[in-house]
């Protein structure tokens, strides 16, 4: 209206540090938020290094470390609060999944194939011996990559792979599968017949998955409210259900119903390891050259937490599996490797 006046431009440096400190603390910023706020204000850094502590403090890794942790992870960040927030949230965030500057990339690769996700794309190329590739049953071999095809909307965001089969997750939460089904490993629920193109997984429909882990001829999928599903071959326990009976179709975990939801899986050939959101490192089925890193080859019917880590107050936070050895990355940064019995700190 005529004679009103326009509101006052204002300056962040006028408001009242307490609440500034409210914004700066809102779980709503990243590191790099309050880097750039500082640029634009030097007279605010104290309150950005404040609320970047406050943040560090909010945060599960950060919260079950004790003392003297803290005061490395701090020193090792050359006391910045800051430099420890966006450690912190980059090992939170962290994925199979490469910010490229011609966009996102995922790489998965099996014995003879490889598969590429671009932009929520998926292409392969190599061997499709067992239909792993998922272009038909006419393709046996692609030289250079080609486009997979999946329902029009379908967008995936992550993918696994080993020697004959492969799984995806889509953006939606939706499970897809291909390859050599004689195991049942792509969760269709009918044994021998091999899946020449991406299916949707009936089993898991309605139920909302974040990623997949694929080893020698079964699947591990992971729920965004952290539950896990198996399904495939159980030879040695790697399915986590405290037998050692094949699965045709997902079946879940029990012994992670209730307890802290897992943030992570990861399959070997026979084995798979699991991360729950308090850090501790669970590890099922072959035990073989000591790979699940419990100090003995005795195999794990049912998922079993790594005593070690515990121990020592490590928290862990990602964990990766090879055919008979591990590398788990803890709360602090450092690299810890298994491999026949031995354990290694990096």
């Amino acid at each position: 209206m005529a004679g009103e006046k326009s509101p006052r431009a204002f300056s962040m440096e006028e408001l009242p540090g307490h609440l500034i400190g409210e914004v700066l603390t809102s779980g709503r910023l990243a590191a790099a938020d309050l880097a750039r706020l500082e640029l634009t204000c030097r007279a605010l850094r104290p309150l950005a290094e404040h609320a970047a502590s406050r943040l560090c403090a909010a945060r599960t890794a950060f919260a079950v470390m004790g003392p003297a942790d803290r005061g490395e992870l701090l020193d090792r960040c050359g006391g910045s609060w800051k430099k420890v927030l966006r450690f912190l949230q980059s090992v939170e965030q962290s994925s199979d999944t490469v910010e490229t500057s011609s966009g996102n990339m995922q790489v998965a690769t099996g014995r003879y194939h490889t598969l590429l996700v671009h932009d929520s794309s998926v292409y392969s190329c190599g061997s499709s011996l067992c239909g792993v590739l998922g272009h038909g049953p006419d393709i046996t071999q692609c030289v250079a990559f080609s486009r997979v095809s999946f329902p029009s909307l379908a967008r995936v965001v992550n993918i696994s792979a080993f020697h004959n089969h492969a799984a995806f997750v889509t953006e939606s939460g939706e499970v897809f599968t291909c390859g050599d089904n004689s195991s049942s490993c792509c969760g269709h629920g009918d044994v021998g017949r091999t899946i020449f193109r991406p299916t949707q997984i009936e089993a898991l429909k309605g139920i909302s998955c974040k990623q997949v882990a694929t080893g020698l001829s079964f699947t591990v999928t992971l729920t965004r409210n952290g539950q896990v599903y198996t399904c495939g071959s159980n030879t040695h326990g790697q399915l986590g259900h405290g037998d050692t009976i094949d699965r045709a179709a997902p079946k879940i975990v029990e012994l992670f119903k209730g307890a802290s939801p897992v943030v992570q899986v990861a399959a070997g050939a026979s084995y798979t390891f699991a991360v729950t959101d308090d850090g501790t490192v669970h590890s099922f089925g072959s035990c073989t050259n000591f790979c699940l890193g419990h100090g003995d080859q005795h195999n794990e019917l049912l998922p079993r937490a790594i005593q070690s880590f515990k121990r020592r107050n490590i928290h862990v936070v990602r964990v990766s599996a090879g055919d008979e050895h591990a590398v788990a990355l803890d709360a602090l940064g450092h690299v810890s490797i298994s491999f026949k019995g031995l354990s290694y700190l990096l």
